[in-house]
């Protein structure tokens, strides 16, 4: 048997994320992702900061005729995403957003990403300043599932939403729904709406997606 090399593991990941941009591109997708793609309306300008392997991208420029711009922190990603045409750059939430101008988007989304950001205060006013509206998802620390298993077993939880154990974790803010409200009570924001990711089979409803 023939030893896997680095470079056959990396071939591996990035063709798994061509594959979820050219499924996202047919028509399917996350279901977070798809009640974001909901929200944003025909031919808007958005911004998806943390976008991934680009499939909320290629969604919305396949079924909604967006102008569609990403930034994604990971090579492997952005080369998943300039590899089926879509616009990304390499850069980071927490640095890279004050070279975007004032209004430069109708919508800007931060699926996923909030908690694994160093300053989330600064990253929530930069998308209101960028975008006339800013969608962002998170999963909820909060959900009753997560209070329990951390009661009972006394460990931080893995779920569906939180699938790396807390020493490999890129998720250095995790919050509840009450915590992301306050945060933006402080930073003077309005809620549009808010919306939850209920799943009633798994019990793994654990991801909120609020509108702001």
């Amino acid at each position: 048997m023939a030893a896997s090399s680095p470079g056959a593991a990396l071939s591996f990941g990035e063709a798994a994320q061509s594959a979820a941009v050219a499924g996202a591109a047919a028509g399917e997708l996350r279901q977070d992702l798809r009640l974001i793609a909901e929200m944003v309306e025909p031919g808007s300008r958005v911004l998806d900061i943390g976008c991934g392997d680009g499939a909320l991208l290629a969604y919305l420029a396949r079924h909604k005729s967006v102008d569609g711009r990403g930034i994604e922190l990971s090579q492997s990603g952005v080369n998943a995403c300039v590899g089926h045409g879509l616009s990304v750059i390499q850069g980071d939430a927490d640095r890279d957003l004050e070279a975007y101008p004032t209004g430069a988007f109708d919508f800007v989304v931060l699926s996923q990403t909030l908690q694994a950001t160093r300053q989330p205060r600064k990253v929530i006013e930069a998308l209101v300043r960028i975008g006339s509206r800013a969608i962002v998802s998170f999963p909820n620390f909060g959900f009753w599932r997560i209070r329990l298993r951390l009661l009972i077993r006394g460990r931080m939880p893995v779920s569906h939403c939180l699938a790396h154990p807390w020493y490999e974790t890129p998720n250095i803010h995790l919050c509840t729904i009450r915590d992301f409200v306050t945060l933006c009570d402080l930073a003077n924001l309005l809620a549009e709406q808010g919306i939850f990711v209920l799943c009633g089979s798994r019990g793994d409803a654990d991801t909120t997606t609020p509108r702001r």
